[in-house]
This record gives C-alpha cells, structure tokens and sequence, in this order.
C-alpha cells in the first residue's frame, strides 16, 4: 500500500482493538471471515484464502444499515494505491461490505454494525498535531463545502471532472459540496466578499492558481479578514498549471503526478480533511496597489512564458513547453535593481543561512480606523531606499526574477524543493544576463526533477528571504503574481507567517 509515496508503510497494524465473524457483502451467504479491526487497519482472514487488509488510512468512510429482516451491514470505502498500467500507481476505489447475522434481533444486528462503523470512522481520521509551531486540524463530518469551479480554466473541462472524479468521492466522506460556477474574471472574489462563511465548513477552489487568487483577496477584502481565513481553502487542479495542487501533493509524501491522478491525490486530501496554516505575502507596488498571494512573484523570462503562453491554454499544461520553447528564441533581458531581506536576519546580525518561521502577524489601523490586513512591518515605503541590513544585488540586468513560496512553479516543475506551506521565507530565484539559451533550457529540464541548483550555474541564484523589492527600468516586460499579469512597476513584497489554512496531506 506503501506504494504511489515516498514513506515507508506501517509495520503490524497493533492492538485489536474489535473483533467479530461476518459474511462478506450484503446478501445472506454460507461463507464467514473473521474480521479484526486495530488503530491502523481492518485485517480480513479468508478461510482457504489469502488474508487482507485496507489501512484506515486510506479509508475515507463508513456506514452501516439494515439487510432483510433481521441482519445489519457496515461498509468502509477507501482510496488505495493501486499499480497503474503506465506511470505512478494510482488511487482507486475499493468497497468492503460485511453482514452482521449472528443475532435474531435485527436491533443488536444493526448495534453491532453501527459500533463498528463508526470506529472505522473515528480511527480513519488524520490526527491533527503541532508540529513546527502550526496548528493543524480537521474538517467535520458531516463537512459544508462550497465549491467555487471555473469552467473555462486549463483545458475546458473542470466541470466534466468534478461530476466524474470529485463528486463521488466526496460522497464517500460524507462532504456535501454546493457548486458555484464563475461566470467572468472576479466574480470569486465578489462572491466570498458577501458570503456567509458560517455556512461551510471549507472553500474549495476546482480551477488553476488564479481563480485561488480571486478568492484569497476577496476573503482579504472583508471586514472580518482575520475570521474569514480561518476557513480551510482546498485547490482542486482544473487548470493549466496546477502549481499549488502539485505542491500539496508533493508535501504529503506522493509520487509526481498530473491530470486525473493528481486531481485524484488532491481530492483523496480533502476526503481525509487535514488542514494546516499557510504563509501569504503582501505585494504593494508604485501605483498604490496592494494584494495577497500564496505561490509567487514573477519578472522576466517565467513572467513572459506564463502570459505569452496564455493562447495555447486548451492545450493543458503542454502550453509551458510551447511557450518556453518561444520564448528562448527571442530570449530577453531586463534592467532593474534587486534587493531583499535575507531570512532570518536582524538589523545588525549576522546573516543565518537557515530559514525561521515568520511570527504571525496581524492588521494595524488605518487613518480612518478600519483594520488594514497584515501590517508590512518589514518594508520602508516604495521610493525611499531599502533597509541599510538588506541586500542590494550589484547586478541590474536580469533574464528572470522569481520569488516563490510552495515547492512548484507548475505541475511538472520542482522549483524550490525546501518549501513548505508555513516555512516563514520565500524562495527568491534570479538569474542575471549573460545566460546562455542552452544553460537556460537545461535549468528547466532540470527543474521538472528538483535538481536544478545542482547543476551549479553561476547565473542562477537563490536564496530565503523574508522580503524583497524589484524597481524596473522603464515599464518594459511582464510581472505576474500566482500566474496572473501585472503592470510593470515597482513593487515590494514581505512574508506573513500562517494567517490563513489550506487542506493538505499528512
């Protein structure tokens, strides 16, 4: 079962924790297992047949309810690792039923079946512990979810494989979903700055990172931000680049997938329920904007590829290839000062090459007191210089700039392989002209596997960061924040440390 992850499995499944005799389906049978039920799995003994067992941690429901006149049955629906005809192995359904017949009385009959489902159901869910500093915690059963899906995200078939794939899953879990299809660009946003977030229990988003974006800044939006982001978001990928989706996948332990066995994985994550704090940054740029985001800033070659790649969409996550492919042929570079806050460094410290997670940190009052969200208390204001302990890159020309704060860039892009949801740093990657288009393609081969700071290239830098600034010269070029365009401008950004929760694995 241990396949599909890159932990090892349990050892034995414990104590016997029930025990009891049952024919296996629902219809009356000659035929009786002993089944045992421990912390960790439900162990079958076949007589005359090989013995089995579904570990709880694949589980993802149980039920139980009356058979003919007199019996009862439970039933347990997990996800296990299955081998794949090609690829990584794959989750796939499995459905064990038992008929509890050994009493006349059809009451003790359905006792018997209701006790042991809902053990089942109670060793089944993820523990939620401290760990790091975080908090993490489970979604109730049963679970309100509201889905907010585009339609048109990726290559135009979110809704076709939410009904296929997510819906049937979560009524395994016992999640109720209320499905919300965006009509036009914002219209996510517009829709959680009015809800009524006491109604769910968790915000699910089946689209690409951007439409996670709309719906992050509209929970910022409102008045009650700080109570607003304390319900769960879960990403479902439905679009071309999925980053987020991957990410989370990436930190519960599987194996790299894509398509319809990543949106698989993901769903599996939000049947378990475990949801954990996650760190956002704050971008404010020249013009007097300012916005939160969850997966990264871009400027340069990443930036144009994202944008310019944008008519291929239908195309999936191929768009990138293409995309890259265009734009090292006409391969540019851009002007600009670079500076940032090293993480983990005080004024008048020295510099710590391990990142610290970022305190928490809250809104300040504005001049007309209304609560401003997460106060920027790293950065002075955009056209006064830096912070003399921050670090001034000497270089100005740059092919790329990319601050990221999950482990992928894309689907099949390990960009910063360290990260983590609530880490306290970003992941600042630039890469200065001079770069050759063959160094630079062989970078992001690389990247697909994670090992692209081993090929030790003197233009590609990287370092932990707790805040950053970009000044552009001139207006010239693409930026990007969680893969949506901006205008180009200078801007600044700062970690805040775990004011939101994101559904993710253990």
């Amino acid at each position: 079962m241990a396949a599909g992850r890159r932990v090892p499995p349990h050892g034995d499944g414990g104590a016997v924790l029930l025990r009891g005799r049952f024919s296996p389906g629902s219809s009356p049978g000659s035929v009786s297992w002993s089944v045992a039920l421990t912390e960790r799995e439900l162990q079958v003994l076949r007589p005359g047949g090989p013995d089995a067992a579904l570990r709880l941690a694949d589980c993802v429901g149980s039920a139980a309810f009356p058979s003919g006149p007199a019996a009862a049955c439970f039933s347990l629906v997990g996800y296990p690792f299955r081998k794949a005809r090609w690829g990584s192995p794959a989750r796939q359904r499995l459905q064990r039923t038992f008929r509890v017949s050994q009493h006349p009385d059809a009451e003790e009959n359905l006792r018997i079946a209701q006790a042991w489902s809902q053990r089942i159901r109670e060793l089944s869910l993820p523990a939620a512990p401290t760990r790091d500093g975080a908090s993490y915690g489970v979604l109730p059963r049963p679970c309100r979810a509201l889905v907010l899906l585009n339609p048109q995200s990726g290559a135009g078939r979110a809704l076709e494989d939410f009904q296929a794939v997510v819906q049937p899953m979560l009524a395994d879990a016992d999640i109720t979903p209320t499905v919300f299809v965006t009509e036009r660009p914002h219209h996510a946003q517009e829709k959680v700055q009015d809800e009524d977030l006491s109604q769910w229990d968790v915000l699910v988003v089946m689209s690409g990172d951007g439409l996670l974006h709309e719906v992050l800044n509209g929970l910022m939006e409102r008045p009650d931000w700080e109570q607003a982001l304390q319900t769960p978001l879960c990403i479902l990928p439905g679009g071309s680049g999925n980053a987020l989706a991957a990410s989370i996948n990436y930190y519960a332990g599987n194996d790299h997938v894509a398509k319809k066995k990543l949106l698989t994985n993901c769903t599996f994550i939000l049947c378990k329920g475990l949801h954990a704090p996650m760190d956002l940054v704050s971008l404010s740029t020249a013009s007097g904007k300012r916005f939160f985001s969850f997966l990264g800033f871009g400027w340069g070659f990443i930036a144009d590829v994202d944008i310019d790649s944008e008519k291929y969409r239908r195309l999936g996550n191929a768009r990138f290839t293409l995309g890259t492919l265009q734009c090292l042929v006409r391969l540019r570079v851009y002007q600009g000062r670079l500076s940032y806050l090293p993480a983990a460094t005080e004024p008048g410290s020295a510099r710590d090459p391990e990142p610290r997670r970022a305190a928490p940190t809250a809104g300040t009052e504005a001049p007309g007191g209304d609560r401003e969200p997460l106060a920027d208390a790293l950065l002075a204001p955009l056209g006064q210089p830096v912070p003399p302990h921050w670090v001034v890159v000497p270089e100005e020309e740059f092919v790329c700039v990319y601050a990221i704060y999950q482990s992928h860039l894309g689907t099949n892009l390990l960009m910063a392989p360290a990260a983590r949801l609530h880490d306290g740093c970003m992941h600042l990657f630039y890469v200065r002209a001079g770069i050759s288009r063959v160094a630079l393609l062989k970078i992001f081969l690389a990247m697909g596997r994670g090992t692209h700071l081993e090929l030790n290239c003197p233009h590609l830098h990287c370092v932990p960061v707790r805040a950053f600034r970009l000044e552009p010269r001139g207006s010239a070029g693409i930026m990007t924040v969680d893969g949506e365009a901006l205008a180009c401008e200078p801007v600044q950004g700062q970690i805040h440390g775990q004011p939101c929760r994101v559904v993710t694995g253990s």
